[in-house]
C-alpha cells in the first residue's frame, strides 16, 4: 500500500479512537465565570477532543517522513480499511457539512454579522427604519463585537468540530452552551462600549418580532454557520433579556479583540504538534511496525 494512503488510514483509525471516548467527556463549567470567561472556556472545552487527534495526526506525519514509499511491512489491508471506515464516514460527514455551510445560500435576518475572513454588519433597512435610534445602535455595537472577534468564522468552526464528535449528544450540547455563552459576552462587551441595556433588549426581542414563528421553531438553538446573529437562540429569549436587564458586573464589558489570544493559542498549539511530529520521526517505527504486524496474525 502507498505511503500516503496508509498515513491516511491511520490518522482516520487512530484519530477517531482517541477522539470519540473523549467526546463522551462530561465538561464541565464553573459556575462563577464572567460570560466573557465561561466563552473562552466553553471554546476550549467544545475543541478539547480534537486537539488530541490532531496530535495524532501529526506523530503519524512524522513516521511517515521516515517511512520508505510504499510501506514495505507486510499487513492486513482489509483489516486496516474496514477498522476505519467508520470514522471515515463521521469524517467526512462533517466535511460535507462544512462545505455546504460555505455555499448554501444565508439566512435572511434582521441584523446579523456575515463573513468568514472580513465579516460585516448587515441590517435590513426596513427593520432599521422600524427601530428607534437607541436600540438600533445596541443592536449594531452588538454585531460590532461580533465582527471584532470574527464569530461567524468561530461558528463555522466550532460546528465542524461538533461534527466531527458526532453523533455523541454531549459534543453537540457543548456546542449549544458555546453559542449561549458567545451571546451574554458580546452582550456585555456592547454594553461596556455605551450601549444601553433597555435598548439592546428592545433590539432582541424586535428581532424575535421580525422571525416567522415556524422559523423559530424549527431552528431552534442551532445558529447557522457563518453567521452571528443578534438573536442567538430564540428559545433563551426571556433569560437572555431578564440578564440584560440586571445591572452590568464591573469589568464583565471591557473585552477587546480576541485576536492575540487566539494567536497565543494557535502558536502554542504549533509548537505541540512540531513536536508531535519530531517524536513521531523518531519513534513511530517502535510501534507501529508492531502494530501493522500484528493486524496480520490477529
Amino acid at each position: 500500500m502507498g505511503r500516503e494512503t496508509l498515513l491516511t488510514l491511520l490518522i482516520v483509525l487512530f484519530g477517531g479512537l482517541v477522539m470519540q471516548p473523549l467526546a463522551l467527556l462530561p465538561w464541565r463549567l464553573r459556575p462563577d465565570a464572567t460570560p466573557r470567561l465561561a466563552e473562552r472556556r466553553a471554546w476550549a472545552q467544545l475543541w478539547a477532543p480534537v486537539v488530541p487527534m490532531l496530535l495524532v495526526g501529526a506523530w503519524l506525519c512524522g513516521w511517515a517522513l521516515r517511512e520508505p514509499d510504499p510501506v514495505r511491512t507486510r499487513f492486513d489491508h482489509g483489516m486496516i480499511i474496514g477498522a476505519s471506515l467508520p470514522f471515515a464516514v463521521l469524517a467526512l460527514r462533517a466535511v460535507l457539512r462544512a462545505a455546504w455551510a460555505l455555499v448554501r445560500e444565508p439566512a435572511h435576518l434582521p441584523v446579523c454579522t456575515v463573513g468568514l475572513w472580513r465579516p460585516r454588519v448587515v441590517v435590513d433597512p426596513l427593520f432599521a427604519r422600524q427601530l428607534d435610534e437607541g436600540p438600533l445602535r445596541a443592536a449594531l455595537e452588538h454585531e460590532c463585537a461580533h465582527a471584532r472577534h470574527r464569530d461567524p468564522l468561530r461558528i463555522w468552526l466550532g460546528q465542524l468540530a461538533a461534527d466531527l464528535q458526532w453523533p455523541w449528544p454531549r459534543a453537540h450540547r457543548r456546542f449549544q452552551a458555546w453559542l449561549e455563552w458567545l451571546e451574554h459576552a458580546r452582550d456585555d462587551e456592547a454594553r461596556g462600549h455605551g450601549a444601553s441595556a433597555t435598548d439592546l433588549a428592545a433590539a432582541v426581542v424586535a428581532t424575535a418580532r421580525r422571525l416567522p414563528p415556524m422559523r423559530a421553531v424549527t431552528r431552534g438553538a442551532r445558529l447557522l454557520p457563518g453567521e452571528a446573529a443578534l438573536l442567538g437562540d430564540p428559545r433563551l429569549l426571556a433569560s437572555r433579556i431578564e440578564r440584560l436587564l440586571q445591572p452590568l458586573p464591573e469589568g464583565c464589558g471591557l473585552s477587546g479583540p480576541s485576536g492575540w489570544s487566539d494567536a497565543a493559542a494557535l502558536i502554542v498549539l504549533g509548537l505541540v504538534l512540531c513536536a508531535a511530529l519530531a517524536l513521531g520521526a523518531a519513534y513511530g517505527n517502535d510501534f507501529l511496525h508492531p502494530f501493522l504486524l500484528w493486524t496480520r496474525s490477529a
